[in-house]
């Protein structure tokens, strides 16, 4: 009877704590030579700085548990969304695996939004980005709900996975239909490999409140040259908050998980990214995630300060499978 009444409390508090997260703030990097990536990010893909400072001392060591950093942090903008690019200049970490595949449970990256896919592609090509897709993908009517969308996976100077994304009329947000003019219009969302769908709904939808969207099961040889996984074939999930890019969960169905992500992972690893959430109430989600047993990055719930100087809490959790997620406080409701 105890047992049955703590998995009904249990039930009933994850279900009153839904859409907590205010917004998807952005999704954040760590780079090797910043210099060279805000070039890319401005020349290539039309991102636009924001701001750029540096963080160091003891509220920065305990909220990214990395002791002796110095970190340059660079905001970059294209259309409504951000990324933050993270340089460390002291305690300096490892670098993306070569042999990293599109089924690894480390992969993640950012679905960059474009008016014309052979504009954009052709961009591309001038700078000679490394490819991941053989070529961008036009998705068949065999998978209703991604049908006519272009897509194309390729690596930015550090490795990182990025996608060209193309939404055909309808498909997408409806704010992808009008570009202004623009070739690179913002960010749609950001994928993350899972290893059970279900377990990081927990995660992303039980306790940060994200909502889901909507379910893509995708297959087919469009699908495998997408990814460059040889007889891919995945469940997809959307999950959005009010506000900002969406979180998409890859399931590899077929042929299963790569590698699992390193549980040696440290918040300078290159292929630590860290998704970005503003919550109204920071204190009352570390509990929860600190109850339910999830890993923390951070040593606490950390006092920091944003740009603008003003004081705010923080910390950073790991998911089901290991990706960050950075939990910043905006002010309570």
């Amino acid at each position: 009877m105890k047992k049955f009444l703590f998995i009904l409390f249990s039930f009933c508090l994850l279900f009153v704590v839904k859409a907590q997260v205010k917004r998807v703030d952005a999704v954040s990097m760590v780079v090797r030579d910043m210099d060279r990536s805000i070039q890319f990010y401005s020349n290539v893909l039309h991102f636009k700085k924001r701001s750029d400072v540096e963080l160091a001392g003891e509220p920065w060591e305990k909220l990214y548990g990395v002791f002796g950093l110095r970190i340059r942090r660079v905001r970059m903008q294209l259309g409504e969304e951000a990324i933050e690019l993270h340089s460390y200049l002291t305690a300096g970490g490892r670098s993306i695996p070569e042999d990293a595949q599109s089924n690894d449970l480390a992969f993640q990256h950012i679905a960059i939004v474009v008016s014309n896919m052979d504009s954009a592609y052709a961009a591309l090509r001038r700078v000679g980005v490394t490819y991941v897709s053989t070529g961008p993908q036009t998705l068949p009517p065999s998978i209703p709900a991604a049908a006519g969308i272009k897509a194309f996976y390729f690596h930015d100077p550090d490795q990182h996975y990025l996608e060209l994304i193309y939404f055909p009329k309808g498909k997408g947000q409806e704010k992808w239909q009008h570009s202004d003019g623009e070739i690179f219009l913002g960010i749609d969302h950001t994928a993350i490999g899972v290893s059970n769908t279900v377990q990081s709904h927990r995660f992303y939808n039980n306790i940060l409140g994200l909502e889901r969207k909507g379910d893509s099961w995708n297959k087919g040889n469009e699908q495998a040259h997408l990814n460059n996984v040889e007889g891919a074939s995945l469940h997809i999930t959307g999950y959005r908050s009010p506000d900002g890019p969406g979180v998409e969960f890859l399931q590899y169905l077929y042929p299963g998980l790569g590698r699992k992500y390193p549980v040696d992972t440290r918040a300078n690893d290159l292929w630590n990214w860290q998704t970005i959430v503003l919550v109204p109430d920071a204190e009352k989600i570390f509990q929860q995630l600190k109850a339910a047993r999830y890993r923390f990055v951070s040593k606490g719930l950390v006092q920091i300060q944003d740009d603008e100087k003003r004081s705010c809490k923080a910390f950073v959790v790991r998911d089901p499978d290991g990706h960050a997620v950075k939990v910043i406080e905006v002010g309570k409701e």
